[in-house]
């Protein structure tokens, strides 16, 4: 039995990492901002701790609840969406929303997150996105969400000379049925997430720093 860190987990993909890994039997920690998104994740048996990882308030303080429990596997999966094109310029609140959640709060978790994944020899795992993949930027489609992923891809790949005990990955859930894939995505959080699992169990330390897609393929040409 493992122990699995999923942080942003109250709907979605997070929420289906946390059903899945309890019907297998694993000890889930799982955060949340909001106290109907904790009770959803009691309800699954999860461990919870309210997190809003936007907050640089709240996440500093995400080692101290931790209380130095080994992570065999952590996963990023907090994430906000922008669809706005290159036509207008974004605008500075929707920049910092997504670059403080889907950016910074990785970079502020790291630090608290890897070394207890260290100790176990385990994986840290961040959601990223296709839509990050340069070489296959085929418009210019939610181009601040796009480069805010692709920071992200940088993050992880710079992180782990940090934390060679541990295996760090970004990977793509695929187009997912969720509240930003839609309902046309081709999909369910069920099949992207029982995907994902499978490529993380065979992640080893030749993939740390890799950008992957949801069944462990890499992305060439970031």
């Amino acid at each position: 039995m493992s122990t699995v860190l999923v942080i942003g987990a109250s709907r979605g993909i997070g929420l289906e990492f946390v059903r899945q890994y309890r019907a297998a039997g694993d000890t889930v920690i799982a955060t949340a901002r909001s106290s109907d998104g904790l009770q959803a994740l009691e309800a699954l048996g999860a461990k919870t701790l309210k997190l809003d990882v936007a907050d640089p308030a709240s996440i500093s303080g995400l080692s101290w609840q931790l209380d130095g429990e080994r992570i065999d596997l952590a996963l990023y999966v907090a994430g906000v969406y922008s669809t706005a094109g290159a036509a207008e310029p974004p605008t500075q609140q929707d920049f910092d929303r997504l670059m403080h959640t889907n950016v910074l709060g990785a970079m502020q978790a790291i630090p608290q997150v890897a070394p207890l994944v260290e100790a176990a020899g385990g994986r840290f795992v961040f959601l990223s996105s296709q839509m990050a993949h340069i070489a296959g930027t085929d418009s210019s489609f939610g181009w601040l969400y796009r480069a805010s992923k692709a920071a992200l891809n940088m993050v992880v790949a710079a992180a782990r000379h940090e934390y060679p005990g541990a295996v760090f990955a970004a990977m793509s859930p695929g187009w997912v049925q969720t509240d930003m894939g839609g309902p046309g995505a081709p999909l369910t959080a069920q099949q992207s997430v029982a995907s994902m699992r499978q490529a993380i169990g065979k992640l080893t330390r030749r993939h740390s720093g890799a950008f992957l897609d949801h069944d462990g393929s890499p992305f060439q040409g970031w």
